[in-house]
């Protein structure tokens, strides 16, 4: 006789793991990808987003966002929130190198690190608001350590970004501090020890053991740090509204569509931000790859 059970099962059981992604890949698709392919679509046309008409413009949009070089100023403001993401990198780092060892109130400190993470963007924004103002937090506290200023410290572009870049860092330094915190204590235990036993200094330590059991972490947090300074929104757009030279791109692609109705245009600008994002994750990759490390 022929046991045709298992013949019958295996179809079924190739089946079974299509049907648990059925639900995922449906919501992927239609809020995400269906959304990136009508933002592409609309790219290539003139849609103010309200009127029901639109007209195809070719590569129209593009041209514009290339020959307008008021368009790319905003690169230059991503700059500060590129050289804020190294800085909030390295503290990231450091703290979860110190915390990592047995020191007093390392939770207590873990919890004061990660704690701005929680905090909703927006809320953030109001509070350094008052926190930067003319006569504000920063003033008084000031002015109580013996220093007096009348500095506009959100007046002009350069001190408006550099406190709004330090407000970025504030507050995105607990993920990437929680994300090298877990890499370092997934490494085994036992290589401490023999290092100690070896008498290797915590230079040494973070060195031979903490960093190649890190690096693929470093590299995600790297991409996480280009592609982040370069969508920056909600910070600026709460404190400043992107006046005083603050206006990052996706604030200007914000504008374009819901200020200026050119939705084709902003489409155009975030199918371009699009494209960067990716490059530079390419390039990113191709030069730091991922390395596996034999830790054990």
């Amino acid at each position: 006789m022929t046991d045709t059970t298992g013949t019958a099962a295996r179809p079924a059981r190739r089946l079974t793991p299509w049907l648990f992604l059925l639900a995922p890949l449906a919501l992927l698709l239609t809020f995400t990808y269906a959304p990136i392919a009508n933002m592409i679509a609309y790219s290539f046309t003139d849609w103010d987003g309200v009127s029901p008409q639109l007209d195809f413009t070719g590569a129209g949009n593009y041209t514009e966002l290339l020959t307008r070089s008021e368009l790319f100023e905003v690169f230059f403001v991503s700059g500060y929130y590129l050289v804020a993401s190294v800085a909030q990198i390295a503290l990231a780092l450091y703290f979860a190198t110190v915390l990592s060892f047995d020191v007093r109130f390392r939770n207590f400190f873990k919890g004061v690190l990660f704690f701005p993470y929680l905090i909703n963007g927006v809320a953030i924004g109001f509070v350094f608001l008052y926190f930067f103002q003319d006569g504000g937090t920063l003033d008084s506290v000031l002015g109580l350590l013996g220093v007096r200023t009348d500095h506009a410290w959100l007046g002009t572009p350069f001190s408006a970004n550099t406190s709004l870049a330090g407000v970025s860092v504030w507050r995105h330094l607990g993920l990437n501090f929680v994300l090298f915190l877990g890499a370092i204590q997934s490494v085994p235990g036992e290589l401490y020890e023999a290092a100690e036993l070896d008498g290797a200094s915590r230079w040494q330590q973070f060195r031979y053991i903490i960093a190649p059991g890190i690096r693929p972490i470093l590299s995600l947090s790297v991409i996480l740090a280009v592609s982040g300074s370069l969508s920056v929104f909600e910070i600026p757009y709460i404190m400043t509204g992107g006046a005083t030279g603050t206006e990052t791109f996706v604030i200007q692609t914000v504008k374009l569509a819901f200020q200026f109705n050119k939705t084709g245009l902003a489409s155009a600008a975030a199918v371009v931000l699009l494209l960067i994002v990716l490059v530079v994750t390419w390039v990113q990759r191709r030069i730091v790859p991922d390395e596996k490390v034999d830790l054990v």
